[in-house]
């Protein structure tokens, strides 16, 4: 029986994983219930298991009293003193009452209690495992599909990947092998509850920590990371070596690096920026890949006016607004942006001055100078026609009369 049972405790904790020592207290408890429910003893009983041989034996402790009440709780000083030569009135006194056997039933209960305490040593295992593992990496196997949410098999218990952490538009296939990022870990009821995401900034930063070993090493550090998931992403890099690129680290050769993410990230877009400390720079290399040509800094409101070249606007500001928006994300700036033609017309406006060329304003004011002398010059001459008009016959059609004619003749 002890071999069995020290077989059976050497099993449990290969299997589970479970320390000897909780499993020989978990054996104690369950005995001590079913020796109460087998024999009806008194209410303070207690169990012990050699570690070394496996002997059980049943201890019933009694309270030491001068007249017996109680005999399942009691027992007088003479009695005791057999036991504990030492005792004294209301002293503690164990004695032993070790069954042959404890029966079925017994049995049956001693199962039971050895088995929840089991479950629960196991539940408070993997709590510890893995709360110690929170913004890390772990895969998985996916396993069902519960309301949208994925459950994922982690071998010993399972991660729940819900519909507001995955990725836009992507799909898993039951037994699909996926990477996820454990965001936290909760106690309940039913033992411990991992929440993963794939949407987190964090998976973002721990996939370029495993690909490049710059990061990994500390050469190139990660400064900022601003994501929308399944579309785009913007990764501030900074470099503690100066030999060594940043970007072109994270980039790696020929893409290979960063290509390797955005196909475990779904064909996600990501652009790594160079971080620097001067913030008008950090904006213009948070734009990219837009070329920006200068960079206005309000500090005092934390707004950031960029000026693109007129081709890059649309580039600069992104397919709705995307690329503006991630870069205010990742800098902590609100960025304007503007392109050369609209910042010109914005700074004329700004002082008082019209669009037009300074000709076309000059031969204005010229014409508005004119006008009143041409108008005047117009209206003498009308008057000097219309006095020609009223004086001259009617009927002289520009011939000499006849008469004048005769007389010439």
């Amino acid at each position: 029986m002890n071999k069995e049972l020290f077989a059976a405790i050497e099993s449990l904790e290969k299997e589970k994983g479970i320390g000897k020592e909780i499993l020989f207290e978990a054996l104690e408890v369950a005995l001590v219930s079913a020796h109460k429910k087998n024999f009806q003893s008194a209410p303070a009983v207690r169990v012990s298991i050699d570690r070394d041989t496996g002997d059980i034996t049943v201890f019933s402790q009694l309270r030491v009293v001068e007249d017996v009440q109680l005999d399942q709780q009691e027992v007088n000083l003479y009695e005791a003193r057999v036991y504990d030569p030492h005792c004294q009135i209301g002293d503690i006194v164990e004695m032993e009452l070790t069954p042959k056997e404890f029966g079925r039933i017994a049995a049956q209960t001693a199962k039971q209690v050895v088995i929840q305490r089991i479950r629960e040593a196991e539940r408070e295992l993997i709590y510890e495992n893995f709360v110690d593992r929170t913004e890390e990496i772990i895969t998985g196997l996916v396993r069902r599909f519960e309301q949208r949410n994925v459950i994922i098999d982690l071998g010993r218990t399972e991660a729940v990947l819900p519909v507001a952490e995955q990725i836009p538009y992507e799909r898993y296939r039951q037994g699909e092998r996926v990477k996820t990022f454990i965001v936290d870990v909760k106690k309940t009821t039913k033992g411990p509850q991992i929440i993963v995401s794939r949407t987190h900034t964090g998976f973002l930063k721990c996939l370029f920590e495993m690909e490049v070993p710059e990061i990994y090493e500390g050469i190139v550090e990660i400064k900022a990371t601003a994501r929308e998931a399944g579309h785009r992403s913007k990764l501030a890099v900074f470099s503690n070596n100066k030999d060594i690129d940043p970007v072109g680290a994270c980039v790696g050769p020929r893409g290979s690096r960063v290509q390797a993410i955005s196909n475990e990230l779904k064909g996600e877009k990501i652009d790594i920026i160079k971080w620097s400390e001067g913030s008008e720079e950090y904006v213009a290399n948070a734009l990219s890949p837009a070329k920006v040509s200068a960079v206005h800094l309000d500090s005092e409101n934390k707004i950031a006016t960029v000026v693109v070249p007129d081709g890059q606007l649309s580039l600069a500001i992104g397919k709705e607004g995307q690329n503006a928006r991630l870069a205010a994300k990742i800098t902590g700036w609100k960025i304007d942006i503007s392109s050369e033609t609209q910042f010109t017309e914005k700074s004329l406006s700004a002082i008082g001055l019209s669009d037009a060329p300074a000709e076309d304003q000059t031969d204005e004011r010229d014409e508005k100078n004119l006008e009143p002398i041409e108008n005047s010059a117009t209206d003498a001459d009308n008057e000097t026609a219309v006095d020609s008009v009223e004086t001259a016959d009617p009927s002289d059609d520009g011939k000499l009369p006849a008469e004048d004619l005769k007389e010439d003749a």
